[in-house]
């Protein structure tokens, strides 16, 4: 009876409305606007013209007079439009070929139970965690002796090294929640492993395919160094090296084109991760489950 009491006590203490703003409200209202804040600096930055950069005086988070002229030279007066599209194209090619080989790995590991597959499985995360800033020297050799230095190709072959160690770790853990009993029924009605991975297996890990495509494609998005190493003309580079190689000369920063790219560069990710945050969260979950 005590205990019970104690319990309603507790509840109390989180549903009063003063405590409520202190240990809810509150700490969510400052973390929102720790995170959104960079994002509002962005536009208000992009829309104000170089006058209202340039000024000590006013208001630094607030536009008297936007414009559009940022816009208007990002997209027409330099490459960005290639830049988005070499982006895109290398993102989505890289992140799909990656996810291939990641499925058909974790589910080996985890399905067919051959000798040595837990350390198998602990290799390959291991080398999710080699830094880019070491594997690129090498890389760059082969990258050059195959002829490929200065193209999107460079970027697509190069990406999944460290996109497929990530992704085939999140997928053996979501592959370990499902239950083996499923396989195990259909291999006694006459399915081979192919149909059983097809039919079976990727339509009920469809949350964890979705959440490794979307961790893959944000990696790839985002790269940078590799980019910078393996491409060096304008209209090859993407987004993350071409706002800040093209849009910086020497001490000059232009602020309004930099934050007009940022912005929409920004604005591809924010998209997919508003559609799919259901499924990235329950395939988050699913990886870690035993």
């Amino acid at each position: 009876m005590k205990a019970d009491k104690n319990d309603s006590q507790g509840m109390d203490f989180l549903q009063s409305m003063p405590r409520r703003w202190v240990t809810m409200y509150i700490p969510i209202g400052i973390f929102v606007f720790v995170l959104l804040f960079p994002f509002y600096w962005m536009v208000v930055t992009s829309l104000k013209p170089d006058a209202e950069l340039l000024s000590r005086t006013g208001n630094p988070f607030w536009i008297i007079k936007p414009t559009l002229v940022h816009f208007e030279k990002l997209l027409f007066k330099t490459e960005y439009p290639s830049w988005l599209w070499n982006t895109i194209v290398v993102s989505v090619i890289s992140t799909g070929l990656s996810l291939v080989a990641s499925v058909l790995a974790a589910y080996a590991i985890e399905r067919l139970r051959f000798q040595g597959a837990k350390p198998a499985g602990g290799a390959i995360f291991l080398a999710y965690l080699v830094p880019p800033s070491i594997l690129f020297i090498p890389l760059a050799a082969i990258v050059v002796k195959l002829g490929l230095f200065d193209t999107r190709m460079a970027l697509i072959l190069t990406y999944p090294t460290f996109l497929i160690p990530f992704c085939t770790w999140l997928l053996m853990g979501y592959f370990r929640s499902i239950p083996y009993e499923l396989e195990e029924c259909a291999l006694i009605d006459g399915a081979n492993r192919w149909q059983i991975l097809i039919k079976i297996v990727l339509p009920l890990a469809v949350p964890g395919l979705i959440s490794a495509g979307i961790f893959a494609f944000t990696l790839s998005w985002n790269e940078f160094i590799y980019a910078l190493t393996f491409v060096s003309s304008s209209e090859n580079k993407t987004v993350p090296v071409g706002v800040v190689t093209e849009l910086v000369e020497g001490d000059v920063y232009h602020w309004g084109p930099l934050m007009a790219g940022a912005l929409l560069g920004s604005l591809p990710v924010a998209f997919v991760y508003s559609f799919f945050v259901e499924y990235y969260v329950s395939g988050m979950t699913g990886s870690v489950k035993e």
